[in-house]
């Protein structure tokens, strides 16, 4: 009985791990992108 419940709990939690590990994927690719340059014309010269 134990091993059946046990089955059936993974059974359910197979998809919820899934997307975890589709999110945490994501995560590293979108970490690894090299961040666009920022336009000189968005920074704010100070003159005093």
């Amino acid at each position: 009985m134990a091993r059946s419940l046990a089955l059936d709990v993974s059974n359910r939690l197979l998809p919820v791990a899934f997307a975890f590990l589709c999110i945490m994927a994501s995560q590293l690719m979108a970490a690894s992108c090299t961040p666009e340059p920022v336009p000189y014309a968005s920074r704010v010269a100070i003159s005093r």
